[in-house]
């Protein structure tokens, strides 16, 4: 179904299309009578346009509709116990013009299909900044079922989540509410421990920087010492004061600033710390991991910086990589 946010840059490349169709219809008149250099001007002149706006149509219609399997080796050396796979995907952004609750349902089975040990989700489930309260029954069904899609979700040792600034505006019990209806551990300031042959895991969630409080003291209470651990936040601002010593830490929330220009980089990065706006990241004997998300958010585009899921399998230093995979759209 066509999104009311796409219709205004619908209607401005409509009139751009039109506008240089009729120039090119004139000038083709005209063409036999102009100079060889003239021609080259006019050509060039022509083709800038035409090539902004066919960039424009892929960064508004296309990209924002692919999907990438971004496979990431992570070898940690606070990472003492068997190696395990994690499926990640943050901020789909349910309601917005590109995802509703049958794509988030899409992305499940293709995570399904990657058969990771656990399936790790960070927060904004919800598009836009209205309250539930301020919604209508239909786009509050469309958010929650969104979520709800997450009881699909088939790995070894479950799903587990953290909220994101949009869930905190929207209502965060009835996020949390959802999540724990559909099977995902909702992790807020507070951990569980995975019990596996290889090990125990540590999986230790925080609040958002935005709407709450992020305390790796609480995230990590009774937590037993000395054992793998994994740190989520959704808002990566969090990890510059955390402490080394948890093999990794996964962020979102940046989308990768959706959109990358050449020469210029990524315009709009709503983070504090730039440094941490994509992908993995080695600071101070820690390692962060930034996904790109799946939704958008501002405005609905991306360029250069496409959907994902990052498959990540996290290892310690000494042992072997598994086989390199491409990555691919799906």
């Amino acid at each position: 179904m066509f999104h009311a946010q796409l219709l205004p840059v619908t209607i401005i490349l409509a009139l751009a299309f039109v506008s240089l169709a009729l120039a090119a219809w004139a000038l083709a008149r005209r063409w036999s009578k102009l100079g060889k250099r003239t021609r080259w001007a006019v050509a060039i002149a022509l083709a800038i346009p035409e090539l902004l706006v066919w960039i424009c149509v892929y960064a508004w219609f296309i990209e924002p509709e692919t999907l990438v399997v971004r496979r990431v080796d992570i070898a940690s050396d606070h990472w003492r116990g068997a190696p395990i796979t994690l499926a990640v995907i943050s901020d789909t952004h349910v309601g917005g013009p590109h995802v509703d609750s049958a794509r988030v349902l899409r992305v499940v089975q293709r995570i399904n299909s990657l058969r990771p040990d656990l399936v790790v989700v960070l927060g904004d489930y919800v598009n836009g900044h209205h309250q539930d309260v301020d919604r209508t029954p239909a786009d509050n069904q469309e958010i929650l079922g969104g979520i709800a899609t997450f009881a699909a979700l088939n790995a070894r040792y479950g799903a587990v989540a953290v909220l994101g600034n949009h869930d905190g505006w929207y209502n965060r019990q009835a996020i949390v509410s959802a999540l724990q209806n559909a099977g995902v551990a909702a992790l807020s300031n507070r951990n569980i421990v995975i019990h596996r042959s290889g090990g125990q895991v540590v999986i230790a969630g925080l609040e958002d920087s935005w709407t709450g409080h992020p305390d790796l003291a609480a995230a990590m209470d009774g937590a037993p010492a000395n054992t793998d651990t994994i740190v989520l936040a959704h808002n990566p601002d969090a990890f510059a004061s955390l402490p080394a010593g948890p093999a990794l830490f996964l962020g979102a929330h940046t989308h990768c600033g959706q959109v990358s220009l050449p020469f210029i980089g990524r315009p709009i990065l709503p983070i504090h710390n730039k440094r941490y706006a994509c992908h993995r990241i080695d600071e101070n004997d820690k390692i962060i991991y930034v996904t790109a998300g799946i939704g958008e958010s501002i405005q609905p585009a991306r360029f250069l910086n496409p959907p994902e899921i990052a498959l990540i399998t996290l290892r310690g230093a000494q042992a072997p990589a598994a086989s390199p995979q491409p990555n691919r759209d799906s």
